[in-house]
């Protein structure tokens, strides 16, 4: 059986619960529980898990006010698993109103926390739309992120 990555642990949750359906309480147990009957096993499923519990700890994060801008300089570390393409995609989210100060910050720090070296679009493109998702009042940004998570290749604006 191929060992499926926190990522690919944390797509299937994001699909299967849609994350504004998974309750706030739901029991860590119960989800666990049914990751392993989808398939899903070992020390991933505990550090995807843990990836929820804090991504549902950021509720709380006080944001910047929404005409606020902060110029986001990457440290050595971010910038050697965020490549140009991926700060260049979270720049364009932001300068688009869909992305805050405050969350690109939250998709940064959920970003760094993934068990990849080299962080891609497609990963970037999903934790955005998993943090947004779990952001009250973000559905139209929430929208705007799905069209981009799901669009074809050849609908994707170069």
């Amino acid at each position: 059986m191929m060992e499926n990555t926190v990522f690919d642990i944390l797509v299937y949750v994001f699909d299967h619960y849609l994350f504004e359906e998974l309750p706030v309480s739901a029991e860590r147990a119960d989800l666990a529980r049914d990751l392993e009957m989808a398939g899903f096993r070992g020390a991933n499923v505990e550090r995807a898990l843990d990836w929820l519990a804090d991504l549902a700890d950021e509720r709380e994060r006080p944001g910047l006010k929404a005409n606020e801008r902060a110029f986001r300089l990457y440290s050595t570390e971010e910038a050697a698993r965020l490549d140009s393409s991926c700060q260049g995609l979270l720049l364009s989210l932001e300068r688009g109103g869909i992305l805050s100060a405050t969350q690109r910050e939250i998709v940064i720090e959920r970003l760094l926390a993934l068990d990849t070296e080299e962080l891609d679009l497609e990963q970037v493109k999903w934790v955005v739309l998993m943090v947004l998702s779990c952001q009250p009042g973000e559905e139209a940004a929430c929208e705007r992120m799905e069209d981009l998570v799901y669009a074809l290749p050849e609908q994707v604006p170069h």
